[in-house]
């Protein structure tokens, strides 16, 4: 049988880790009460230096490795993966190599005349006519042809504009190394998203990491991309921006540009005879 003196040994044991855990609550508490606005200030300064820089580089490449959760019925969440090489010619030029993670590899290139897409598992391609710069013809991607373009503000040269117009409000969360190089970690809030981005600190301040969450989607799901060897004097040619298409592909439509089939309110001969 345990002694008075033991059990007290124990309960001042448990007291002390006690205290000490709502002592560190505590003060992370207040840390985060804080969030003074000088820092909210810093933290925009951040957000919108990166914002100009991508937005101002005439020609940039990138790899990145990208990560997509996908809700099932059930609601649990599925992550997908890909890898992407982008190479970027400002004002009208744009190539995105992808390769997902079930081995599918993809193509999309913007050359200032049309837009290309090549599905290399399908063997299949598709082209629609889009002259004008990349900011354009990211929109018509997106929007009009309904393609999946993740991160496609991001190649734009109005994305100071986009950020103004889109962020509430943005915190510096920390300063860290984790990423291979000091980057700003900072948290942004927007309508309809909510995105983390770490950049990088000095005179080349551009994203080394990227967590979108889609907060008014079903689950919140999430998406997330790493980027790797940012090189802002990339070696380009007409070569770069023209798509190889694999001999014998098929040349396809884009499903928007397909006529959509209209369903007739009447009644067919066979339905009037049945009644």
């Amino acid at each position: 049988m345990r002694s008075i003196a033991g059990n007290w040994s124990l309960w001042s044991k448990a007291l002390c880790a006690a205290a000490l855990v709502l002592a560190a609550a505590g003060s992370a508490q207040s840390q985060n009460a804080a969030a003074p606005a000088q820092s909210q200030a810093e933290a925009r300064e951040i957000l919108m230096r990166m914002a100009a820089y991508l937005g101002g580089a005439q020609a940039y490449s990138v790899g990145l490795r990208a990560g997509y959760d996908v809700v099932q019925k059930s609601g649990q969440k599925i992550e997908f993966n890909e890898t992407r090489k982008i190479t970027l010619a400002r004002p009208d030029k744009l190539r995105v190599e992808t390769e997902r993670s079930d081995g599918t590899k993809a193509l999309v290139v913007f050359n200032g005349k049309e837009i290309v897409l090549v599905d290399v598992a399908g063997n299949v391609y598709a082209t629609s006519r889009q002259p004008g710069g990349i900011d354009d013809s990211v929109v018509y991607f997106v929007k009009d042809l309904g393609m999946r373009l993740p991160l496609g503000v991001m190649l734009m040269s109005r994305l100071p504009a986009e950020f103004e117009a889109r962020v509430k409000t943005v915190d510096y969360v920390e300063k860290t190394s984790i990423l291979g190089a000091p980057a700003h970690h900072l948290a942004a809030r927007g309508d309809g998203i909510d995105f983390q981005v770490w950049v990088a600190d000095g005179d080349k301040p551009v994203p080394l990491r990227v967590v979108i969450t889609y907060k008014k989607s079903p689950g919140q799901p999430q998406f997330w991309a790493q980027f790797a060897d940012w090189n802002l004097a990339p070696a380009v040619n007409d070569a770069t921006f023209t798509a190889q298409v694999p001999a014998g592909a098929q040349k396809i439509a884009f499903a928007a540009q397909l006529p959509r089939m209209k369903v007739s309110t009447r009644k067919t001969a066979a339905d009037k005879g049945a009644k």
